[in-house]
């Protein structure tokens, strides 16, 4: 069997309202304990979000479902061309955060887009890297010759699940138990790191006859479940012997008391491993590949917090594969960090500025820390 040439042809995005700068963040959050955060400027002097986006309006009503800002941005594809939608074969939908646990989210956003007919609809879950599998699975049908062209896609609606209301049960538990009445950092720092957005990729066997599109090189991932206990977690509780509880298990007053639905992470066991799992592969990466950093003319490392980037910098440095600060294209600090939607939106601002030259090459890192998963990925300007 011939394998084919894959190529993105086409990017868009979707963001829903206006950017959210950080002084009004908690007028769309709300206040937890009707108290203004402690740790909110504490957390954003570290990651360097200055904007994010919400699906919500201030007070906390919201505005747009994931599914609805996923078909958005796949609108967005097609904004010149009505017709193209309806010659699609493929469609591949990543997110952490779906609206629902079932139906999956890929069949809810084509349920908002009956002009792409009925198709192959596929819905990797996950975190950060979802966005990342749904990429490979229609990267690899198009490859294989099952489909001539398909849509992967990566967005989040996390903004629902940091409102305050979702903090409240706790709170009052910890005040009547005389505690601080904040939410310990390992779960409220994720309210000022998070966004919301969409983006999508179309895929074909074909490069664009005009402008550029770039060439799927290779999408690589790993995965160190078999070792790493988990960091990230939602809809369950971690216990002290590092597995999980799942939401299942537990009372229905005890969902509320423990906050079992809202996002946690273990911030000592993230920030001892994040980094340097990362670069473990990506340095075996650029020894299989055969390929060295003077190579790379943009490198788009997802980050949840600029925090990390020197962290990064040094990490490569050590491995022997330093990529300068001047090729890093990144803009968490204006889109915040949206998670499986994050390399895409990186990929669309580029793939859309006008910048890209034929044979530009760019490099793609994509971790996730919720039991330490990465992809990597390389892309041909041609």
């Amino acid at each position: 069997m011939s394998l084919k040439e894959v190529y993105i042809t086409r990017t868009s995005s979707f963001f829903p309202n206006n950017p959210v700068s950080n002084e009004e963040m908690e007028e769309y959050l709300g206040y937890i304990n009707n108290k203004p955060s402690k740790s909110r400027r504490i957390v954003l002097r570290n990651n360097g979000i200055t904007n994010r986006y919400y699906a919500l309006e201030k007070g906390g009503k919201v505005t747009h479902t994931n599914a609805q800002l996923t078909a958005n941005a796949i609108k967005e594809l097609f904004k010149n061309d009505p017709e193209g939608i309806k010659k699609i074969n493929v469609l591949a939908c990543g997110t952490s955060s779906p609206d629902q646990m079932m139906p999956s989210h890929g069949c809810m956003v084509h349920g908002w887009l009956p002009d792409l007919g009925s198709i192959e609809v596929v819905s990797p879950s996950g975190v950060c890297c979802a966005g990342m599998h749904a990429l490979k699975y229609a990267y690899m049908a198009v490859r294989i010759g099952d489909a001539q062209n398909a849509i992967a896609t990566g967005s989040e609606r996390l903004s629902a699940s940091l409102v305050a209301n979702q903090f409240e049960d706790e709170v009052h538990k910890l005040i009547a138990l005389e505690e601080n009445p904040y939410i310990s950092f390992d779960k409220e720092f994720l309210r000022w790191m998070l966004s919301d957005g969409a983006s999508a990729f179309l895929l074909s066997d074909k490069k664009n006859e005009e402008g550029i599109s770039l060439k799927i090189e290779w999408l690589e991932g790993i995965s160190y479940a078999d070792h790493m206990e988990t960091c990230m977690y939602m809809g369950a509780e971690k216990q002290q012997d590092g597995t999980l509880k799942s939401f299942l298990e537990f009372e229905p007053h005890e969902m509320n008391e423990k906050s079992v639905l809202s996002i946690k992470q273990d911030v000592k066991l993230l920030s001892e491993n994040i980094v340097p799992y990362g670069g473990k592969m990506l340095k075996r990466l650029f020894e299989t590949k055969n390929i060295t950093p003077d190579d790379i003319t943009y490198y788009m490392p997802h980050m949840s917090s600029s925090f990390f980037k020197d962290k990064i910098y040094q990490e490569h440095v050590k491995n022997g594969i330093e990529i300068p600060y001047e090729k890093w294209f990144v803009n968490l600090t204006t889109k915040g960090n949206v998670g499986a939607a994050s390399v895409y939106i990186m990929v669309d601002e580029l793939f859309n500025s006008g910048k890209l030259k034929k044979g530009d090459k760019i490099l793609l890192l994509v971790p996730e820390s919720s039991r330490f998963s990465y992809m990597y990925g390389l892309l041909t300007a041609c």
